[in-house]
């Protein structure tokens, strides 16, 4: 009978040693399984920042553009047949006075310089 406890006992052990390497085989497997979806969920979050952000973008160049200042090209035209009554030398750029030839010389009083 010795030898039946004997037998029995290394049955026991041989059981709890495989329950044993199961138990560490499967921890590891939910370790890695844990890991890919920690690195799933982070690509996930990501990938829905960037969208968030690309979202923003696009939603403010719509805003811009349905916002946009537009010249008002009629009192533009306007003030320049205005400016044009006062006078033959009157333009948009030297103003009703013209431009004074004193400003053109330099400060040289003659074509050599002196």
């Amino acid at each position: 009978m010795s030898g039946a406890i004997v037998a029995a006992t290394i049955a026991s052990a041989a059981a709890g040693i495989g329950s044993t390497i199961y138990g560490i085989k499967s921890g590891q497997d939910q370790a890695a399984v844990q890991q890919k979806a920690l690195k799933n969920q982070t690509t996930a979050q990501q990938t829905a920042e960037a969208n968030t952000l690309s979202t923003q973008r696009k939603s403010e160049q719509a805003q811009n553009a349905a916002n946009q200042k537009t010249p008002d090209v009629a009192s533009i035209l306007q003030r320049a047949a205005t400016a044009g009554n006062a006078g033959q030398s009157s333009t948009m750029l030297t103003g009703p006075g013209g431009i004074n030839p004193g400003s053109l010389s330099l400060g040289k009083t003659t074509l050599l310089g002196q």
